[in-house]
């Protein structure tokens, strides 16, 4: 199984970036699929999950700018990055993970995403 995340790179405070996250390798569904990010210094934390049926959450720092969204035929999971600040700069990670069987938890190997002020 293989997660590869795409979209990612230099954009100026007030722009806007689209991440994708495609799922490849496997079966998926029942799940729950997240972005991640961890700045330099500082622990990996949550920014937005969907599931598979659909249902968000989004951390308080990314609400109102950040939407997080999933199309299951393709298994991709993508999230809109829009009035961007230079402390969104960060590595962004994905995940799927299930947590009843069959069980999973895959990881990408994360984008860099900087946002210069």
């Amino acid at each position: 199984v293989q997660l590869a995340e795409s979209g990612g790179g230099l954009v100026e405070a007030g722009g806007s970036l689209r991440l994708s996250c495609v799922a490849s390798g496997g079966q998926f569904g029942g799940d729950v699929s997240a972005w991640y990010r961890q700045a330099p210094g500082k622990e990996r934390e949550l920014v937005a999950s969907v599931t598979s049926g659909g249902t968000t959450d989004y951390a308080d720092f990314v609400k109102g700018r950040f939407t997080v969204s999933r199309d299951n035929r393709k298994n991709t999971m993508y999230l809109q990055m829009n009035d961007l600040k230079p402390e969104d700069t960060a590595v962004y990670y994905c995940r799927f993970r299930r947590v009843y069987a069959p069980r999973y938890n895959y990881w990408g190997q994360g984008i860099q995403v900087t946002v210069s002020s």
